[in-house]
């Protein structure tokens, strides 16, 4: 796909939590430069893939590389120099209650030791500026609005100049506009940083939006590879089902036989 070596490469990953198959032998390369969007229906594993490229979740098999570098064989202490390297942006947020926003942003930059107070009083005034919220270092993340602490989270992902950038859900939780605003700052931080993303997202309008390419999880496996407009094109059921919004078949089938007026208890009856 590129003549570019990958930055992150797994190879035949494979998690099962008990008797549940989340990944299955998956194999994806991902890109210098490039915003890989990754989707599929809720459980599909695709928290737990980005969790394994930060070396949060270690695979039952199968390796996952940063760069040339093994991570499923490093120890504690060699994934936090790795993680250096990368920025996540958890699903909630994930902002500290008991810390100010500039303490919040700084948070990272503290536990690396990276530079004096000085310093990171000017990085912090940096990545808020990038996000537009620069000026409210002195406030709570309770007297945020919900898009504004993912902007905050997202200072504090940038803090260290990662070379790469996970997305948890970016959108989830916020209104179209909201998430329209924080689909944008995805796109500048990718120009303006030159960062690699990866970007896990149920949202199709995000998807299409941000990334350069989207592959679609189904059943633990990679189902689907492609540029936004040619997965839009993809004759796969499962792709075309889950792009549209349309529940499977066999789901539908089992609530449809549920009819409560013939099977069920009745509702009307007092205990």
């Amino acid at each position: 796909m590129s003549a570019k070596r990958p930055i992150i490469r797994l190879e035949k990953v494979s998690k099962a939590f008990g008797p549940v198959v989340v990944l299955d032998e998956v194999d994806l390369d991902i890109y210098p430069g490039q915003t890989l969007v990754a989707i599929g229906p809720s459980g599909c594993g695709k928290t737990v893939l980005i969790k394994h490229i930060v070396g949060l979740i270690k695979p039952d098999s199968g390796r996952v590389f940063f760069r040339d570098q093994d991570m499923t064989v490093m120890s504690e202490k060699e994934l936090v120099e790795v993680r250096r390297h990368m920025g996540f942006l958890f699903q909630g947020g994930a902002l500290f209650d008991s810390m100010t926003v500039g303490q919040n942003v700084c948070f990272p930059l503290e536990d690396h030791g990276v530079g004096d107070p000085a310093f990171r009083r000017r990085r912090c005034h940096e990545v808020l500026s990038l996000v537009g919220l620069d000026g409210m270092q002195d406030r709570y993340p309770e007297e945020l609005s919900g898009g504004q602490r993912k902007r905050v989270a997202l200072a504090r992902a940038v803090a260290l100049g990662p070379e790469v950038i996970l997305y948890d859900e970016p959108t989830t939780g916020l209104d179209p506009i909201r998430a329209d605003l924080i689909n944008e700052l995805i796109l500048k931080l990718q120009h303006t940083l030159h960062t690699t993303a990866v970007v896990v997202t149920h949202d199709m309008t995000s998807a299409r939006k941000v990334g350069d390419r989207i592959v679609m999880l189904h059943q633990g496996k990679i189902i689907a590879d492609a540029g936004p407009e040619e997965l839009m094109q993809s004759p796969q059921e499962a792709v075309r089902r889950f792009i549209q919004g349309l529940a499977d078949e066999q789901e539908l089938a089992e609530i449809r036989a549920s009819d409560l007026s013939e099977n069920g208890p009745d509702f009307k009856e007092k205990p």
